[in-house]
């Protein structure tokens, strides 16, 4: 179905919201506030639909010229200038947080270093016709397949070793892009980067290192399983070390493992957590991953890690710091009132559990940093009746994307 539609703003996702004549809510992809577009809907519910602009009919002032043919499949806000990109998030996290009945501190949404070209970490596709094999992703709301010259929102280190692990495949007798799920690459700040491939049979041939990778793991993949999940490794070549500096300290991270994926945003996030919890101790940082947040700080007295991969890497990192391999919630003895607790959890946001903990232990300091900022408010609607919010932020990790992180200090009421 085609229609047109007025967009009225920018929401929570991406997507602009428009009104369909029946009433019902449209989200749309490739849209601005203030504009009319024509829209080919795709999924639809009964309260609401999905839909792609596929005419601007009335473009707003805000719209740029995208730099890339296929933005939508990977940075939709590419239309947007970053200036007015911020301005938006900063309105939809008020938004998300209004509706849950917080009112916050002043903010505005931050960007810190470069807005192109900042992404240490990529996972490609791959498409196979007549003309041989290429890179490729996925294009928004289908399961067809673009093929991909690059990218840019990656590290140049990030897309030459893409580019050299498809060079050397193409090279390799009877690889089909069937055998291939997916080449995660990720990018030290100077340069070095490494590469984990997912292919679909034990039997893979083997492979020499390609040209611009320092390191490749070849991972036998499950068929029935998501595209980068490790069932078997299969080779092992080159140098697969990894590691950057996060306030001077050195972490070490593995390509399939968790680390930032914006570095310079996150080393201004890190400043201002090192600034917060200046002269504490006993500070405990939950789903702490490698370390990246209290290995750096310095005073951290444990680091709770359910991911048997970070949780080695962690210990890579540190020997002076207590790692407790398990689920935060089950590690809810840490949380004491003398510490100063730090969580950074999945979009999921906190376990139930971690937040009656919180309110009936009351630690003096929780420092919360999300990659969702709507279980973020949900997650602070709950505390709110123990903690109050002290300081909060808005980062932009993932310029021309809708994705938003938020930083929040939270510290006790008064009795």
């Amino acid at each position: 179905m085609e229609t047109e539609v007025r967009i009225e703003k920018l929401v929570h996702g991406g997507q602009g919201l428009g009104t369909l004549e029946d009433g019902r809510k449209v989200f749309v992809w490739n849209a601005l506030p203030g504009e009319l577009v024509r829209i080919k809907v795709g999924k639809t519910k009964r309260k609401y639909a999905e839909a792609i602009a596929e005419e601007i009919l009335e473009a707003s002032e805000d719209r740029v010229e995208p730099r890339e043919e296929n933005y939508l499949s990977t940075s939709p806000w590419q239309i947007l200038p970053i200036e007015r990109e911020n301005a938006h998030k900063t309105a939809i996290v008020q938004e998300l947080f209004t509706r849950e009945g917080i009112e916050l501190p002043a903010f505005e949404t931050e960007s810190h270093g470069d807005v192109w070209h900042y992404r240490n970490k990529m996972e490609y596709s791959f498409w196979g016709d007549d003309t041989g094999l290429h890179l490729a992703l996925y294009r928004r709301g289908s399961h067809g397949k673009y093929i991909l010259q690059g990218i840019e929102l990656a590290l140049p280190a990030v897309d030459a070793a893409a580019r050299g692990v498809l060079g050397t495949l193409q090279q390799t007798a009877h690889v089909r892009a069937s055998h291939l799920k997916t080449i995660m690459v990720r990018s030290t700040q100077d340069g070095k980067a490494v590469g984990a491939l997912f292919v679909k049979t034990k039997e893979f041939p083997e492979l020499t290192l390609p040209a611009d990778i320092a390191g490749l793991k070849v991972y036998y993949s499950n068929p029935k399983s998501p595209a980068s999940v490790a069932t078997e490794l299969l080779q092992e070549l080159g140098d697969t070390s990894l590691s950057d500096e996060v306030l001077g300290t050195r972490l070490n991270y593995d390509v399939t493992g968790f680390f930032q994926v914006n570095l310079p945003v996150f080393t201004e996030t890190m400043k201002l957590i090192d600034q917060w919890t200046t002269g504490d101790s006993g500070i405990i940082d939950m789903y702490s991953g490698v370390g990246s947040i209290g290995i750096p700080l310095g005073r951290t007295e444990a680091l709770v890690e359910l991911d048997p991969f970070n949780v080695a890497m962690a210990r890579q990192n540190t020997d002076t710091i207590e790692i407790i391999e398990a689920s935060t919630e089950l590690a809810l003895d840490y949380v004491q009132p003398y510490a100063t607790v730090i969580v950074d959890p999945p979009r999921s946001g906190l376990h139930a559990d971690v937040v009656k903990r919180f309110i009936e232990s009351r630690p003096k300091r929780i420092i919360y940093l999300s990659c969702n900022p709507a279980t973020q408010a949900r997650d602070l609607a709950l505390l709110s009746e123990a903690y109050e919010i002290k300081e909060f932020r808005s980062y932009n990790y993932f310029p021309h994307t809708p994705h938003i992180e938020t930083l929040a200090l939270l510290e006790p009421r008064v009795q």
